[in-house]
């Protein structure tokens, strides 16, 4: 019996299915981590996957990185928490607020989800209204007002709106299409209560789905014009897919953003940042509440801070090697199934990208379930037996990291050969 599965068997007697989060489970049991390094990851077998998954993008510097190691050990000499204000934290937001224009104020928070759910309380409270809108199979962590036909694990596992939720909270939440601007009007124009909008500016938790040509500035334009704070979820795209996010790379400024995942290159840390006026509704200033007795801990603060300096400093470098590593992948993927007749689409975007084996082109969340999860199942499991460790669902993306080499891709790409070999084989 192998370590991993003897652990689980172990882990499923004090852990809810085993997992303490529903992403890291797939049958018949998942891989259990004895160390990563660089673009390496090792189960507890001492068996070596190159890492595709990347902490679900948030490792976009690689495991381990010397910088940010050095920083942490650094302040590990000095403690790990006050909960008092450190100089620390003011340069760590000067530095968040020089990557991102559309940012007045920060505030340091831990989480992703902790991060949406104060953007969404701030919104709002500074407009004095109920019902947001969000967009069908974005993910914006697991709390009541966006747990509602949302992407990442609940679509994995067919959850439309969580058990436990409130009615109350989730009939104030409005769904409709991603990249559908006629949709976002018209229900616009049939609520007059809506506080705010949230969205992916490109979503990472239905598979990859890319905006379509000028559907974030519509979307920007539209919320501008009725006076509704437009917030980006940028957890996932921050720092990513270029050094302001996505609002960099699509040239429009929201009034709240989101940030975690690749602020810190693994370490738990997330910010909301946004336009003056609305960040000083925080409480003790405001009347808009949030706390936490882990937020700007100094450990966390000191890899941001680590992280943000490396990537501003090779910038160019970074970011045109990513995209040049995923646009060869890309294109070599689509070749070998394009030469296999097997019925796919790739979308892909900066150091993401992922496969759907389906005729028809993946713009929403729709088209995205029409793709057939089977077939991708088979995919992930061929390649996990070939050495490559992608995210387990098809709602999720696969990361590049940094620390990728091109013989790291070359291997890869030899593994999605003999992985779409079985598709193919497993499908007739």
């Amino acid at each position: 019996m192998s370590k991993s599965r003897k652990l689980f068997t172990d882990s499923k007697k004090v852990t809810p299915s085993g997992v303490n989060s529903p992403v890291r489970y797939f049958d018949p049991y998942p891989f259990f981590t004895k160390k990563a390094n660089g673009a390496y990851i090792w189960d507890e077998d001492n068996t070596r996957y190159i890492d595709f998954c990347n902490a679900y993008g948030a490792l976009l510097l690689g495991h381990r990185r010397k910088e940010i190691l050095d920083s942490v050990t650094k302040q590990l000499s000095k403690g790990t928490l006050y909960c008092t204000p450190t100089a620390s934290e003011i340069e760590l937001s000067k530095l968040i607020l020089g990557n991102f224009p559309s940012m007045d104020k920060v505030r340091l928070m831990n989480t992703g989800g902790e991060a949406t759910m104060t953007a969404i309380r701030l919104a709002r409270g500074y407009t004095k209204k109920k019902k947001i809108i969000k967009f069908e199979g974005c993910y914006h962590g697991a709390h009541d007002s966006v747990l509602v036909k949302a992407g990442s694990g609940s679509a994995h596992n067919g959850i439309s709106v969580s058990d436990g939720g409130l009615d109350e909270v989730s009939k104030n939440t409005l769904v409709v299409e991603y990249n559908n601007i006629e949709d976002l009007q018209k229900t616009i124009s049939k609520n007059k209560d809506i506080a705010g909008v949230i969205v992916e500016p490109i979503l990472a938790n239905m598979g990859l789905i890319l905006p379509e040509k000028n559907f974030l500035s519509d979307l920007r334009k539209i919320t501008k014009e009725n006076n509704i704070p437009l917030i980006f979820d940028e957890v996932v795209t921050g720092f990513r897919v270029s050094p302001g996010g996505a609002q960099e790379h699509f040239g429009i400024k929201p009034d709240i953003t989101t940030l975690a995942k690749a602020l810190s290159n693994g370490f738990t840390i997330s910010a909301v940042g946004g336009k003056k006026e609305i960040m000083n509704l925080l409480s003790p200033g405001g009347n808009v509440y949030q706390a936490s007795t882990f937020a700007g801990n100094p450990i966390s603060v000191s890899a941001a801070i680590s992280s943000i300096k490396t990537i501003n400093k090779m910038k160019n470098k970074l970011y045109s090697k990513l995209e040049r590593f995923n646009l060869l992948f890309s294109t070599a993927l689509d070749d070998m199934a394009t030469d296999m007749k097997i019925p796919h689409q790739i979308n892909f975007t900066a150091s993401m990208f992922q496969i759907f084996f389906t005729n028809t082109p993946v713009v929403d969340s729709k088209t995205s379930k029409k793709a057939d999860g089977k077939k991708f199942q088979k995919l992930f499991k061929t390649l996990l037996k070939e050495g490559v460790f992608i995210p387990p669902s098809q709602f999720e993306v696969v990361f590049l990291s940094d620390a990728h080499t091109e013989n790291d891709l070359n291997k890869t790409l030899d593994a999605y050969h003999t992985a779409l070999k079985s598709v193919k084989n497993w499908s007739t």
